[in-house]
């Protein structure tokens, strides 16, 4: 049975108990804030993202942007890792660690952040084209943003996660592209993963109820080939098993009355690539 529990906005340290947390107003103008500014560190990116740029220029420019904007990144020493940014480059499905690798033409790139602003956690992430992509690499992005959109459309109260995970399976195999189960969407707020997690597979009409005030991410990870993967030995880097192209959008969404909210896009309405 789910358990579902009142959030206490005032504690920053709110804690992870397995229960769904159900956020007020208060939650819901935090989490907007701190969306704002992931989307507007994401878009600031784009002119950035090109042919030999190395990742860990992009990470610094996700620092400074992130303390300009009065924030921390989230992931710098959460749990061991150093950096304010995964950059995540073709076969890489997600968690790949900026460093001296360069850009290089006809990548497809995945970039994701996490401010801490006031105490709540603005996840997102969004998909880059470096320079000339072929085809069949632009489709992949494509599909995963639709993926992302229709799962989103299926966030409303009185349905279920399995029906977010359907929509996003359905569309992503009617392609036959594989849907990455090693990983998942998550409850986010004053904790960074929370309650629930958000699979993105699924039959529709089963797991927990949505109900307004709940606040998660989607963040469909969509293969060329099969949905295997395995991660590198520095502990975090997951790549596709067979080395075939991966890619993944990311919002964060709060449940409404009637709907939901997402609190991650792009004010510049960058939403997918080309961004012109």
């Amino acid at each position: 049975m789910t358990n579902y529990v009142i959030a206490d906005e005032n504690i920053a340290a709110n804690p992870r108990s397995g229960a769904i947390k159900l956020h007020s107003a208060a939650g819901f103008a935090g989490m907007r804030a701190a969306g704002r500014l992931a989307a507007d560190i994401l878009d600031a990116l784009v002119p950035h993202v090109l042919p030999g740029v190395e990742t860990q220029e992009l990470d610094r420019i996700v620092y400074d942007m992130t303390i300009a904007g009065g924030a921390v990144p989230a992931t710098m020493h959460y749990r061991g890792y150093t950096h304010s940014s995964c950059i995540s480059i073709n076969h890489v499905v997600c968690h790949g660690i900026p460093g001296a690798k360069t850009l290089k033409e006809g990548d497809i790139v995945n970039i994701d952040v996490t401010p801490l602003l006031d105490g709540w956690h603005g996840d997102s992430s969004r998909m880059y084209l470096v320079g000339d992509v072929p085809i069949k690499a632009r489709r992949l992005v494509e599909v995963t943003h639709e993926c992302l959109m229709l799962g989103i459309e299926q966030a409303k109260p009185g349905n279920r996660l399995g029906d977010v995970g359907n929509a996003i399976q359905k569309h992503a195999e009617k392609h036959r592209y594989g849907v990455v189960r090693d990983f998942c969407g998550h409850g986010v707020g004053r904790v960074f993963h929370d309650s629930p997690e958000v699979v993105h597979v699924g039959r529709p009409g089963t797991g927990p109820e949505l109900r307004p005030g709940m606040i998660f991410t989607i963040e469909p990870m969509i293969n060329i080939g099969r949905a295997d993967v395995k991660l590198l030995d520095d502990g975090w880097t997951a790549v596709t098993r067979d080395r075939s192209l991966s890619a993944q959008f990311e919002h964060s969404i709060g449940i409404t009355e009637d709907g939901c909210e997402i609190f991650s896009l792009s004010s510049r309405g960058l939403h997918k690539p080309p961004y012109s």
